[in-house]
């Protein structure tokens, strides 16, 4: 069993580059049943199951198909780092490996079915251990990104209530600096070589923890993952899915989209802490049974990742460059007016899904414990997703842009509101708004627009703008920091005194 084994391989990616080993399988098989099942409850041709787990319904039955020579000599899991270090699964050690976490999140963590888990990892294969064992316990999975601070940290604890934590060597200090006010928090896991005071060992635990567990029966709505967003104003919300939206509501775009079979091999390389990892790295790839493959990279590297030539458009569809596709089923999109009406071709609107009188079970779920938030997303019958888009005579949809104010900036969502709380904290900053900013290599960077206090108008320019950029790096994650800081008299506001970032947004995009 090669647990946690790690060995030298230099060539790594340019074996990845053989055109046989990356989405182009040189031994095609005939889709399988599991697949095939899942894609037609998403296209409504079957009923959805009363009672759905991953774990048990899918990735335990590609560990017996691949027992019995049915699947293709292909690993399930494929990590590699910068050292050269790698490490191999087949769907049999994926198996082995997570039930054994899932005995430790139950025996040594306290863990029972419902109560949820904080990820904070990078790409590590304990990261996916964690993802799967949780889904096995019906244990909920919260991942975040690795560059979340102490204070963000500490409020995703007590806004989710989550018992554990996971993390590792390097933010396990941050995580020890809140502690006093975790008052939900009941056990700590770390993912390191050494011990560390007050912390479970995961790799220790796995040397006296038995592989014999028993997959929770969990049914098709109980939560499986909650992922916290970005907001455009106040903090994070907690969004949740249930087992079946992203266990069952991949296969069509596993099958279709990536056109994905047990004999490729899947690249992914969003952080851990963003939803298209679970997307793209977990339950699209395993549903066909594919290679999950991860290059742990601390820095993004785009040289690395631009040697491999990546595509992907949904099988047999017509191409139109800069159109995002025809909606995937189950999806009904539209494109509405602000009242809730579909609006004819050709006509600029809000996209949005249709979702009375059914909602798409593959859906998220609720803003959970945010009824108001989960309500203003509801136009008539639409479930609006703040994107901005045209629909053309063919049904294909033209992004247009955000109606919100986030910011997508190399693929991070970043909430202006908390780059706005971290400037204010600073003595210099009397008011500021923060926007998105075009850029020729992120598509967009944040740009924060402010007000100086009195005592700082004279002070040099420059060195002020360093130095608010280096108080947002500490104050909250580093990804967050404004590549452009503006000072200004005064920002624009409403007769009623709220600040219109989209005037100044509307300004920085040449739209004024």
């Amino acid at each position: 069993m090669r647990t946690f084994m790690v060995s030298r391989i230099p060539q790594c990616l340019q074996i990845l580059r053989s055109p046989f080993r990356f989405f182009h399988g040189c031994n095609r098989l005939p889709t399988s049943q599991i697949i095939s099942y899942y894609d037609s409850v998403n296209r409504c041709e079957k009923e959805l199951p009363k009672y759905f787990n991953f774990a048990s319904d899918v990735l335990d039955e590609w560990l017996q198909l691949e027992k019995d020579g049915r699947r293709p000599a292909n690993p399930a899991f494929w990590w590699v780092n910068d050292e050269g270090e790698e490490v191999k699964w087949s769907f049999e050690e994926l198996g082995f490996l997570s039930r054994k976490t899932a005995n430790i999140l139950s025996e040594a963590c306290g863990l029972q079915q419902g109560d949820r888990v904080l990820a904070v990892l990078p790409r590590v294969p304990e990261w996916w251990l964690m993802s799967i064992a949780c889904i096995r316990a019906g244990i909920v999975f919260i991942p975040g990104t690795s560059q979340l601070t102490a204070k963000d940290i500490l409020y995703r604890l007590q806004a989710s209530k989550a018992k554990c934590i996971i993390t590792n060597d390097t933010l396990a200090p941050a995580v020890e600096s809140i502690l006093p006010d975790c008052q939900f928090l009941k056990a700590k896991l770390i993912v390191a070589k050494g011990n560390r005071d007050g912390w479970l060992n995961l790799r220790e635990l796995f040397a006296v923890t038995s592989a014999d567990h028993k997959c929770i029966k969990t049914r098709n709505e109980d939560p499986m993952l909650i992922y916290f967003t970005s907001g455009s104003t106040g903090s994070p919300k907690m969004v949740v899915q249930s087992h079946s939206s992203y266990g069952i509501g991949f296969a069509t775009s596993s099958r279709h989209w990536m056109n994905l079979t047990p004999s490729d091999i899947m690249w992914n390389t969003s952080d851990t802490g963003w939803v298209k990892a679970a997307w793209s790295s977990i339950f699209a790839p395993w549903i066909s049974g594919s290679c999950v493959f991860v290059h742990h990279m601390p820095q993004f590297k785009p040289t690395v990742i631009a040697e491999v030539t990546i595509c992907a458009n949904m099988k047999g569809m017509k191409i139109k460059p800069g159109s995002l596709g025809k909606a995937v089923p189950p999806y009904d999109v539209r494109i509405i007016d602000d009242h809730g009406a579909v609006l004819p071709e050709g006509e600029e609107g809000n996209i949005a899904i249709q979702v009375q009188p059914a909602r798409p079970f593959c859906m998220f779920s609720e803003y959970l414990d945010n009824p108001e938030k989960t309500a203003a997303c509801m136009t008539g019958n639409f479930y609006v997703t703040g994107d901005r888009g045209i629909m053309d005579e063919e049904g294909y949809v033209w992004f247009v842009g955000r109606s919100d104010d986030v910011i997508n900036s190399s693929g991070y969502r970043i909430g202006p509101f908390e780059v706005e709380s971290a400037l204010i904290q600073h003595p210099a900053v009397s008011e500021s708004a923060v926007v998105s900013s075009p850029d020729p290599i992120r598509g967009e960077v944040v740009k924060a627009f402010v007000v100086l206090a009195p005592a700082f108008a004279s002070h040099d320019p420059e060195k002020l703008t360093h130095d608010l950029q280096q108080h947002v790096k500490k104050v909250t994650a580093p990804y967050k920091y404004p590549r452009k800081v503006e000072f200004v008299q005064s920002l624009p506001k409403t007769t009623t005194g709220k600040i219109q970032r989209k005037v100044l947004r509307n300004k920085e995009w040449g739209r004024a």
